[in-house]
This record gives structure tokens, sequence and C-alpha cells, in this order.
């Protein structure tokens, strides 16, 4: 199925650009010259994937993204010309699911795209009954959907996403609650725990590493 990607950006020849090398790589692209037309157009569209400019006229990017994030997991690709840590980790907190700083190339922005539909494609895929859909931030073992909290669902994808690698508890920790929290490591095998328990039989994917960390395991 073609893949349709919003591309939000007040500058024309970025719109166009960026439009080009996504249609040669087979993607229906539709366009929004500000915020408000972006919100528009996914009131009427079915799009896959945002990329999306932060300065903008009427809503600006935050907004844009704050306003997707209350009613929609569409993956958001944020892009600007702010290049400091506290804008970037502003954009993962609203929801971005990656923050492109400008200038940058179309076609490592393209390959990063594909990159991301295939991720989302490869773990769409059953683990002996474990289903996940990140676009949706759906989980369900054997038809039955599973009641996780984001951190939890966070941390299952991301150990699903890098099956068969051992993971510190200090690579879990920075990656799913980022470099800025100052917790215990205590914190993941506390969420691991609970993962487990809500798994029922399919927790032995979750593989101990005694002293070390945490490994996902599973044959498809």
């Amino acid at each position: 199925m073609i893949k349709t990607i919003l591309v939000v950006d007040d500058e024309l020849r970025m719109r166009k650009l960026l439009t080009d090398f996504l249609m040669r790589e087979g993607y229906r692209v539709i366009e929004a010259d500000n915020g408000k037309a972006a919100l528009d157009q996914l009131y009427v569209e079915k799009v896959d994937l945002v990329i999306l400019d932060v300065m903008m006229p009427e809503y600006d990017g935050w907004t844009v993204c704050r306003e997707i994030r209350k009613c929609s997991n569409i993956p958001v690709i944020m892009l600007t010309a702010k290049s400091e840590e506290v804008d970037q980790l502003l954009g993962f907190e609203l929801g971005a699911d990656e923050y492109i700083t400008k200038p940058f190339s179309p076609r490592v922005l393209t390959a990063r795209v594909n990159a991301f539909f295939r991720r989302i494609q490869n773990n769409q895929a059953p683990y002996s009954g474990l289903l996940m859909d990140p676009t949706a931030r759906f989980v369900s073992i054997d038809g039955e959907r599973l009641d996780l909290t984001p951190k939890e669902y966070d941390l299952l994808l991301y150990l699903a996403e890098n099956q068969g690698r051992a993971l510190s508890r200090e690579q879990i920790l920075n990656h799913v609650w980022n470099y800025d929290y100052f917790g215990d490591l205590r914190t993941v095998d506390t969420h691991i725990n609970r993962l487990r328990t809500k798994m029922g039989t399919q927790s032995t994917f979750i593989q101990t590493i005694r002293g070390f960390g945490y490994r996902f395991e599973v044959d498809k």
C-alpha cells in the first residue's frame, strides 16, 4: 500500500524539494504551508507520516505536534534551524519521533523516512503471538490487547527494535527515559517486571543478562 506523507513548511522551495525526492521513492505527498493548514489536512486525509517544520505562521511546529499527539500517534519528523539541545528535547517531549536540523540533505532525509517505514513494518510482524504496531502504539498477544503505560510501551518497543542485542540498564534508561533523567537504574528492573507480568507466557521474550541488563530474543 502506498504511504502518504504530509510535508509542512512555509517555504515553497523546501516543500517542493522534499516532495520531489519523496515521490521518486514512491510515496504519495500532500503539502501544507502553515500549521493550521496542516491540521486541516490531517482531519480529511489518512496520513502515515508528517514532516513538520517548526518556524511557521498560524501555528508553529510545536503547537501542531502537540495537537497531533492529543488524538493520534502518527509518526512526526520535525525540521528546524534550531540546533540547541533544549529545542530538541522539547520536540521529543511533545511527541516527535525524529528531529532533524537545517540545513540537511534531502537524500538523507528520504533515507531516514525509508528506514522508518521499514522499522515499522518489521515491528508489525508477529513475534510468536506478540504483535506490535509502533504507528498506533498497539501491542497484543494472541489477539488480546495489552494495557501498557507509555513507558512500558516505549521500553518494549526499544527492546524489540534491538532483538538479539544485549542492552545494559544504562542504555535502556538513557533511551527510554532520556539522558536528563536522574532516576535509579532499578527503575528499569521495575518496569521490566511489570512488562513480564502483563506479557504472561511471552514474558520469556525478555531475557535477563545477569550483572548487565536485558535482551529481547524470540524466533518469529
